[in-house]
């Protein structure tokens, strides 16, 4: 099931953890919107975590509300193919239950959502609002379109490479014969090459390379090492 099941706010969680913060509050005045917010969801796990500008009641009601299982601008974006005006989004079911209640919480409703799609399946998500005009805002996306898709990519992988989204989930947990073998395939070696270097049988690597596929929600072995990659469980050689 691809839904997103449930959400984590790091700011909430870690206040030290104020860089990537920062970094949103840096692209705001840059692309000069009053807000703007970095959700991820990493293969192999349904949580989804969060960074925003917003204020701290605002993000706190938006996760006891559980608004992240039917927010459009998240939802709907996870798979999207390109930037999308939050107007478009608003025939979708949630949108008015989400943006009927941020209104209570100055949350501008003009914005924007911009897709990422990582090197190892994760999907990401950044979130602009501002309080301005729709005409005025129509004429503001024009010119900021390219530094937008810009600004996301590298917010992206700012985040992805800090390491702070991996450290902050329950990362599914692999025995240290797990790690090695599938450390091994990640090396190029073929199964029955792993069960010679580790002097084991080719049933028994089958058999712990089964065990990890389940963890990591994997269909194959390949798609298994590209996420335990992304997880930063092995290394890429």
């Amino acid at each position: 099931m691809d839904i997103l099941r449930y959400a984590r706010d790091i700011g909430l969680r870690h206040p030290s953890e104020t860089d990537v913060v920062a970094r949103l509050q840096t692209a705001c005045a840059e692309l000069e919107v009053e807000h703007a917010c970095f959700a991820s969801k990493v293969p192999g796990n349904d949580t989804l975590v969060g960074f925003a500008t917003y204020s701290e009641q605002w993000r706190k009601h938006y996760i006891d509300k559980e608004f992240h299982l039917i927010d459009p601008t998240l939802q709907k974006m996870m798979h999207a193919m390109g930037p999308v005006d939050w107007e478009r989004l608003r025939h979708f079911e949630g949108y008015d239950p989400v943006f009927r209640e941020a209104h209570d919480f100055q949350i501008p409703e003009i914005g924007m959502s911009i897709p990422i799609r990582g090197p190892f399946g994760e999907r990401s998500v950044l979130t602009l609002a501002t309080r301005t005009t729709p005409q005025l805002w129509a004429a503001q996306k024009r010119s900021i379109m390219q530094e937008v898709q810009r600004v996301a990519a590298r917010i992206h992988d700012e985040v992805m490479l800090s390491g702070q989204i991996m450290l902050s989930l329950d990362l599914p947990s692999l025995s240290t014969r797990e790690i090695e073998i599938l450390q091994w395939i990640a090396a190029g070696k073929a199964q029955q090459d792993v069960a010679d270097i580790l002097n084991i049988s080719n049933r028994t690597v089958e058999v712990h390379l089964r065990s990890v596929r389940n963890k990591l929600g994997a269909v194959s072995t390949a798609q298994a090492v590209a996420r335990a990659i992304g997880m930063h469980l092995i290394y890429p050689l």
